[in-house]
């Protein structure tokens, strides 16, 4: 059990910060986003389960000889009220953090989630109330605003948001371009793909690796949608209104924007050579086998 309890300790930290930071850097996830995202999605589960399962199975230990034998005989002691015998200081810590960490992974994705969707029912009010619905595309709205500005509302009543200047400065493919591209995030649901990456981030922001995983999330979810674009509208037009777009950002704002959008512009223009199927399919593998590995530690008799 102690050294169940010391690989999955091991796994744990290994991918909230080398690991997190070496698929940061990566360049592969641009050449297969899907497969980058699912990936990263591994690394903050598997992260999660083995994380709390360390604390938990060391806790545990002297209760059997393997988690789901002194996982039982716990909640038995506990049901007959009583404390079970033989757990020491140490062991009685170790639960006291593995039961603090889970509180506040799950406490801080349930306020995230919380504002979130309130931000969103309070933004949607305001859209139903200032937009103009526009008849050729259902469920968008139109704000009376100069400055070129399209992005989506997620959610069971998802909107798709344009300005009037995006109406202005971009022609029809233009604007189809910018529909297709925010179409594919309210498709896909990549405001769910990036939320347990902004609590992971939130949880432990002291941790450089969490905090690149939520930047590198974000990212990929753009360069999808970019991709799914890029099959509806030719990519010269897709730059063109992604520019269009970027232009629009204020003048104090930060570089990394700027060369976040270039870099976009860039993979547009001259996609990368996709990954060779047999890689896709390994990546998608070991996403898979990386979650089963703490929960076959967890779950071994």
């Amino acid at each position: 059990m102690e050294l169940t309890a010391l690989a999955l300790l091991f796994l744990g930290v290994a991918l909230a910060e080398p690991v997190s930071r070496w698929l940061a850097r990566a360049d592969w996830p641009a050449r297969d986003p899907v497969g980058g995202l699912l990936a990263w999605q591994a690394i903050g589960l598997a992260g999660g389960l083995a994380l709390l399962g360390a604390g938990a199975v060391y806790g545990l230990a002297p209760l059997g000889p393997s988690p789901l034998a002194a996982g039982w005989v716990f909640l038995q002691a506990l049901t007959d009220r009583r404390w079970p015998a033989g757990l020491d200081v140490a062991h009685v810590l170790s639960l006291c953090a593995a039961v603090a960490l889970g509180l506040r992974l799950v406490g801080v994705l349930a306020a995230v989630t919380f504002r979130t969707l309130r931000a969103r029912r309070h933004h949607r009010d305001l859209l139903d109330l200032l937009g103009t619905p526009w008849p050729a595309v259902p469920g968008a709205r139109v704000l009376d605003h100069p400055t070129p500005v399209a992005y989506c509302l997620p959610g069971l009543r998802s909107r798709l948001v344009l300005s009037a200047g995006v109406l202005d400065a971009l022609d029809p493919p233009g604007v189809r371009a910018v529909l297709a591209h925010e179409r594919a995030h309210l498709r896909e649901r990549h405001d769910l793909v990036v939320l347990p990456f902004v609590a992971w981030g939130a949880t432990a922001p002291f941790v450089r690796g969490m905090v690149c995983a939520q930047i590198a999330v974000a990212a990929l979810v753009e360069m999808r949608a970019d991709d799914v674009a890029s099959t509806r509208v030719a990519p010269g037009v897709l730059t063109g209104a992604l520019r269009s777009m970027g232009g629009a950002a204020p003048a104090a704002a930060l570089s990394s924007f700027t060369a976040a959008l270039d870099c976009r512009l860039a993979r547009v223009t001259a996609p990368p050579a996709p990954l060779p199927a047999a890689v896709r399919v390994a990546v998608r593998i070991g996403a898979l086998a990386l979650v089963a590995l703490p929960t076959a530690l967890l779950l071994t008799p």
